[in-house]
């Protein structure tokens, strides 16, 4: 338990679709009272498809199940190497809105991001998500965003990518976007953990929570 979220770590590689029914009765069943948490994960090889996603921006996913959920955004990939944050918490108790929500997990990516060394962090216009600046000109996506909101109390969240094998991401237009590159941390030089790096996110997430709490409360 941290400032009231409980943090609860995922051993080993998760299966997509478990985690998301758990997340999903999770939220569904949850009341006033209940203790927001703050689940860390690492899942298993898959292609999701959000709730408005097009099938039309699966290219090639060869072996690799593909499952159709209902977060926002079109279709990303999970996998081995990979940080997934999800936040179950209720906005109303940090005073926030979906759109203010969105910008913090792109904050916690952001602060993440410089605590590596990697100053060359940004949003891109339109289109959620925490993208590096390249040398060659190109924006590659780091961290994709895809959040549930019932009730006001969230579920789904935020993909960081650490140490990957990047070819899954070639088999789909990454986030709807056709040619999107994407990116881990240990291509652009930096070795970390999946520990070390879930360790970042997780005081990030939760001190950037932390003051919107204090915010609301006095």
């Amino acid at each position: 338990m941290s400032d009231g979220i409980e943090v609860r770590y995922f051993a080993g590689l998760t299966p997509y679709q478990s985690c998301w029914d758990a997340m999903k009765a999770f939220t569904e069943q949850r009341d006033e009272q209940t203790t927001d948490q703050l689940w860390i994960v690492e899942h298993e090889p898959v292609y999701t498809l959000g709730q408005a996603g097009k099938t039309e921006h699966i290219l090639n996913p060869g072996n690799i199940p593909i499952v159709k959920c209902n977060r926002g955004g079109q279709v990303t990939y999970h996998g081995p190497g990979q940080v997934v944050l999800y936040p179950l918490i209720d906005l109303h108790r940090y005073g926030l809105f979906v759109r203010e929500y969105v910008t913090l997990l792109e904050d916690v990516a952001l602060d993440t991001l410089r605590d590596l060394g990697v100053t060359k962090g940004c949003r891109k216009e339109g289109a959620p998500g925490i993208y590096v600046n390249m040398p060659e000109g190109d924006l590659a996506k780091i961290a994709a965003l895809g959040v549930k909101v019932t009730k006001g109390s969230t579920y789904h969240g935020m993909a960081f990518n650490v140490d990957m094998d990047l070819r899954p991401f070639l088999g789909i237009n990454p986030c709807g976007y056709a040619g999107m590159r994407t990116i881990d941390l240990k291509t652009l030089g930096i070795q970390k953990s999946w520990q070390e790096v879930a360790t970042i996110l997780e005081q990030h997430i939760l001190n950037r929570l932390k003051q919107r709490r204090q915010a609301v409360v006095g």
